[in-house]
Parts: structure tokens; sequence; C-alpha cells
């Protein structure tokens, strides 16, 4: 079986084909028969895992095995508490509830390489970061949160699935897991 950590760039469809020449997973990772757990949207950035093992892909991508998932997210304007404490209670998008989330400021802009297209800078319009950890993905789910309380996001960043994290890759690169992390990963309960 093989596991795979992948730094998505912005602007990657996360597939391997496309009909309309956008760039996909082909474009960088050379192994066949490999699929994405979950998905990042084209205009979302972060971790993404791959893998041929079609039992832990049902397990990761299956909403009864909630599974952490930490993004770090830009928005615009400066989010109050209120804001905060609904992200982390749950919001509804779409007549759905969100499940609760870890929802907090980061203190300081996160070390990322800069995004290629960078995103618009507005001077009268400040922007801050977040983190919020969900147990879910549904559709564009962190950016409809984040619009729902008022604070659109500008960048989203999948930092961490699980244990597993960004750290060690760089933007566009892939690395098989360890056994170790492939050992934690099938370990991942809900929380």
């Amino acid at each position: 079986m093989r596991y795979i950590l992948f730094y998505k760039p912005y602007g990657v469809l996360s597939q391997f084909t496309d009909d309309s020449g956008r760039q996909t997973l082909k474009d960088y990772i050379p192994v066949p028969d490999v699929y994405p757990v979950g998905r990042l949207d084209w205009d979302s950035e972060g971790l993404l895992l791959l893998t041929d093992d079609g039992r832990l892909q049902h397990r990761l991508s299956d909403p009864q095995y909630g599974h952490p998932r930490t993004y770090w997210v830009q928005v615009e304007r400066v989010p109050d508490d209120r804001a905060l404490e609904q992200l982390a209670a749950g919001v509804e998008i779409q007549n759905y509830q969100t499940k609760p989330a870890r929802a907090k400021l980061l203190t300081a802009e996160p070390q990322l390489p800069p995004r290629d297209p960078p995103i618009r800078d507005r001077q009268n319009i400040p922007t801050a970061w977040l983190e919020l950890t969900l147990t879910e993905g549904k559709n564009r789910q962190v950016r409809r949160m984040t619009a729902a309380v008022g604070f659109p996001t500008l960048r989203l960043v999948r930092v961490s699935i699980g244990l597993l994290s960004l750290e060690g890759l760089s933007l566009g690169m892939w690395r098989d897991l360890t056994n170790a992390e492939v050992k934690e990963l099938k370990r991942v309960k809900t929380y």
C-alpha cells in the first residue's frame, strides 16, 4: 500500500485529470493508482493525503469517523470573541448546522510561502489569521463558516490531518508516510 502526503499549491485540482487543461495532481505526483482522501478545492492550499488503501480511504472520508483537520484561514477584518465562539459552537450553512469546532485567532501571521497569485490587499481593511480544527468536511465548509459569521475567507491552508502536518514539506512537494505515521493514522479517533 502507498500513503502519500502532498503540499497542494493554490490552483491545482485535487484529481488526476481535467478536460480543461488546469493543473492536477498528475502534474506533481507520478505515482499510479493512488487517490486523494477527501479533497481541497482548487482555490485552497495545503496538506492532501493520497493512498491506494481503500479501507483507510473510506474510514477517513466517512463522516461517522470524524477526524481532526486543522486549517489556517486568512479572513477579512479581525474576528471578535463572539465570532470565534460561533465558529466553535457550529454555525448554520446551507440549511446545515456544522459540528462544534476549535477556533482561535492566531497572534501572528503564519510562516507560509507566498501565494501565487497573491490575495487582494486593501489598504483600509485589515486581515487576520484563524486556526480552525474541524471533524467534518462539507463542500467549501470553512469558507462558508467564516462568511456566516461575517469574516470572508481570503486564503485557506490545511496544515494538518490528524497528527500528520505540512512540517518538512515544501509547496508542491510530496513524500511517502513513514511506517510509524501509517500506524498512527490508522489509530485516528473522533474527538
